[in-house]
């Protein structure tokens, strides 16, 4: 764990009431740019894909015969269909066969730009991901590589990678299943109205929401979302002024084995957050507000009130997802 991205964050934080002066001099749009940034058109990595990676990848992400009863998809617990946030909604995922996970399921919309993957960042890279999910009891269950292969192969998927993989004999690996749904996940990238406003059109975002994204400022939460994904950029410990309630998942802590980083997770992405409840790693705030609230206190160890929560609402009202996948 990179305590150097911690420091950082609570120094930003508490500078915080220094830069939230110059409010009165700047507009609020040149303080926004201070602290976010639009997405880009193009995902990092995006470049060294091709459109049959993609399309397969695609495929792949739709195809049940990646679980062991041919029940489930990665759509299954990361449904990007009709303008669906790329989770479940759950409070944690239920597995292909009927066994309940231990966190609640990310987005798969904007994942390619995270810093790692997974709450706790056990994988660098989307590449990285995919084998967690295939073979973990709890969710895809398959019980070999082979027994991956060979479905594939039986349903016909050969061609399809020969083209996405022109120069070798034996496409269909776990290396290429890997790269395929990586290259299609890198195409997920949202599209909302706080981009519009970041790129200058003042009138992309209402006035009640101009003063939730204000209230969002001075109160501290840009310490931790920030960037063009407001958050996923570094990992911070749950409870960082008052402790969090559950003390059972020591999240990075539980990978390194190092007390240091108990109860340290990846700070989440706020885009599209309206549409993914319910929040945090456990899934414990059923709803927006708690979730709002329950981070004011445990991180930056303020009651914000019920005007306040709502004011912040109202601005991720502008994080809405515009991007959509067409129902297959």
């Amino acid at each position: 764990m990179n305590k150097t991205l911690l420091l950082c964050a609570i120094t930003l934080l508490f500078t915080l009431s220094n830069i939230s002066k110059s409010h009165a001099t700047n507009s609020l749009i040149e303080s926004t740019l201070q602290f976010f940034q639009p997405m880009p058109d193009k995902m990092k990595g995006s470049e060294a894909d091709n459109k049959q990676q993609q399309t397969l990848g695609e495929k792949l992400y739709f195809e049940t015969a990646l679980s062991i009863n041919q029940t489930q998809s990665c759509n299954s617990c990361h449904n990007i269909i009709n303008n669906a946030a790329g989770v479940d909604n759950l409070k944690v995922s239920l597995g292909a066969l009927g066994k309940l996970g231990t966190r609640n399921s990310t987005s798969t919309w904007n994942a390619g730009m995270h810093v790692a993957q997974f709450w706790d960042g056990r994988a660098k890279t989307l590449e990285a991901q995919v084998a967690f999910p295939l073979f973990d009891i709890k969710e895809m269950a398959m019980p070999s590589e082979n027994e991956v292969l060979t479905r594939l192969i039986n349903k016909c998927y050969l061609a399809e990678f020969k083209q996405a993989f022109t120069e070798q004999e034996q496409p269909i690996s776990i290396k290429n299943i890997s790269q395929a749904l990586a290259a299609f996940q890198r195409t997920l990238i949202t599209r909302d109205r706080l981009d519009e406003y970041l790129k200058g059109d003042e009138t992309a975002i209402t006035q009640a929401e101009k003063i939730g994204l204000n209230t969002f400022i001075e109160k501290g939460c840009v310490a931790c979302h920030n960037g063009p994904l407001l958050g996923s950029r570094l990992f911070m410990k749950m409870g960082i002024v008052h402790p969090y309630p559950n003390t059972i998942d020591k999240g990075v802590g539980d990978i390194t084995k190092n007390p240091g980083d108990n109860y340290f997770f990846k700070v989440p992405s706020l885009r599209n957050v309206l549409n993914t409840a319910p929040y945090f790693h456990d899934g414990a705030a059923t709803t927006i507000e708690q979730a709002i609230e329950d981070t004011g206190w445990h991180q930056l160890g303020i009651r914000l009130t019920g005007e306040e929560t709502s004011q912040i609402k109202d601005f991720f009202n502008t994080l809405n997802n515009k991007a959509t996948i067409v129902e297959r």
